[in-house]
């Protein structure tokens, strides 16, 4: 169960040799490095793989001569960047290469959004192509049947979707899992953004942890944490580039009675979330098991938005009465409303969020129907 095809990696190679850049960013440990190496297995040469945590590789690639770049590349014409926000200024180099030698494909991966895509932004417009790459979707698990013959809906909704904790490499998922939260706070975060109070930035995502499912206020939150509401923003941004978090935003079009200044914080994976927080406990012992199932359902979702192609705005929507509703799509010139229940679906789409906006459509997403939902 080592070599898992990822859905991304169809998108990937029809982006080959196109001349543009290949970014491959996403959580720590989702398998980027392992589809990178895949690819040049496939198109390539495995030497022609560098790992940027190796400083003398990462000196090398921030040279700003094409012509030194391209001695340090070697032969061949597919190359792997490994872990490429450790270059000082490597989208400089990447748009020297890029624009000097059209022929030869690179791809760069990252774990870093912050820090990489600060320095590929705006050097790399239009000479790039952009991939994110999560941990492994319902659909990726689904299509194999080594992984869908034992890997179970509670499993992900307890552990999460982590490679290694899907595949059985981490046999002590527990332990895994707390130890890739303490990394990505102290080791991707820390590393590279100036953190003053690393531990005010792991209370902040213990209290949006334990706030899964609800409304986020950044002044609640400061006021929680005694720090200004600036502080509480910039750190929620750093969390959200280092691809821990995500932020849904409320649909307010100025109907009568709409709340428009909250957010939602959902994880990019339950298992880390629930090691942040140290609940392991099985679904039917959870006072959270609601909260859970909507994270699970909405990550999945994205997953496959990316996955399918799809263009969509993507929301939540509550009034000063409130109505709620947990998830909101905008597409094909309507609204699709989604309500996600793990128990006794009780709760039906609000009448006045159809009457509001006409045209929309609406669904309760449980455990009966989500593998169609999600198909």
């Amino acid at each position: 169960m080592n070599n898992i095809t990822r859905s991304l990696t169809k998108q990937i190679e029809g982006s080959l040799f196109k001349g543009k850049a290949l970014v491959i960013q996403g959580p720590r440990q989702s398998g980027k490095t392992t589809l990178a190496k895949e690819l040049l297995r496939k198109h390539g040469d495995e030497k022609n793989y560098i790992n940027c945590d190796i400083v003398k590789n990462a000196a090398a690639l921030a040279g700003q001569s094409s012509e030194s770049l391209r001695s340090f590349l070697g032969e061949g014409k597919l190359f792997v960047i490994d872990e490429a926000q450790k270059v000082r200024n490597i989208g400089l180099s990447l748009k020297i290469l890029v624009d000097t030698y059209p022929d030869i494909q690179i791809i760069a991966t990252g774990s870093s959004s912050f820090s990489l895509s600060a320095q590929i932004g705006e050097p790399l417009v239009g000479r790039m192509f952009k991939y994110i790459l999560y941990p492994f979707s319902l659909r990726e698990i689904r299509d194999n049947l080594e992984l869908e013959s034992h890997v179970k809906l509670e499993d992900m909704m307890i552990y999460g979707n982590y490679p290694d904790v899907v595949t059985g490499k981490a046999e002590r998922k527990r332990e895994y899992l707390t130890a890739l939260a303490g990394n990505f706070l102290y080791k991707d975060i820390a590393g590279f953004e100036d953190i003053r109070k690393p531990e005010l930035l792991r209370n902040l995502l213990q209290l949006v942890a334990y706030q899964l499912g609800n409304e986020a206020s950044y002044n609640e939150l400061a006021d929680k944490l005694q720090v200004r509401r600036e502080t509480v923003m910039r750190y929620l941004y750093i969390l959200e580039e280092a691809f821990i978090i995500f932020r849904l935003y409320p649909l307010s079009r100025n109907l009568r009675k709409e709340i428009g200044r909250k957010t939602k914080i959902y994880f990019y994976d339950l298992g880390v979330r629930n090691a942040i927080i140290d609940r392991f406990e099985p679904m039917s012992d959870r006072d959270d098991a609601g909260a859970l199932w909507e994270n699970f359902c909405i990550v999945e979702r994205k997953k496959q938005i990316q996955e399918n192609g799809w263009y969509r705005h993507s929301y939540f929507w509550r009034t000063q009465a409130k109505k709620e509703i947990d998830y909101v799509e905008e597409y094909d010139g309507a609204m699709h409303a989604y309500e996600f229940k793990w128990g006794k679906a009780d709760r039906p789409i609000p009448k006045g969020f159809l009457k509001g906006y006409p045209g929309s459509s609406g669904i309760i997403v449980s455990r009966s129907n989500y593998l169609e939902w999600l198909r």
